[in-house]
């Protein structure tokens, strides 16, 4: 039995979950993970991941074969908004000298997404696994 704040519990459907509802609610996961291993998990953050779901929700509805590629599209797009309100994120833990710079997802469009830096050419980490490090 599952709790409702309606009638205090209902059974449950049966119904498995979507392969797009399993991606999104995968990706969210991991970009929260992203960001909480960075301590960057504020209401208004968590709010932009919300919007990216929603967003990219709409996005693999129109193109089913996209559903592998969510949790990098997520990703990337907290970051462009994290760029626009706060500054550049995630910054890159590898490189030690020069101007700090924010790692990027690769690949752009694709599954398997990784934190990349690019001016030292090395994979990071997971999407998802940046307090791994």
């Amino acid at each position: 039995m599952v709790k409702s704040a309606h009638n205090g519990c209902m059974e449950p459907t049966g119904d498995p979950i979507s392969p797009l509802e399993q991606a999104l609610h995968a990706a969210r996961a991991l970009v929260l993970a992203d960001l909480a291993a960075r301590e960057v998990v504020a209401a208004d953050v968590v709010s932009m991941v919300e919007e990216s779901v929603v967003q990219r929700r709409w996005w693999v509805e129109q193109w089913p074969e996209g559903v592998d590629y969510v949790a990098g599209l997520v990703a990337q797009d907290v970051q462009d908004a994290l760029l626009e309100a706060y500054g550049r994120w995630p910054l890159c833990p590898v490189c030690s000298a020069g101007d700090p710079h924010a790692l990027e997802v690769e690949p752009e469009l694709g599954p398997d997404p990784h934190w990349v830096c690019h001016p030292a050419g090395v994979k990071v980490a997971a999407v998802g696994n940046l307090g791994s490090l």
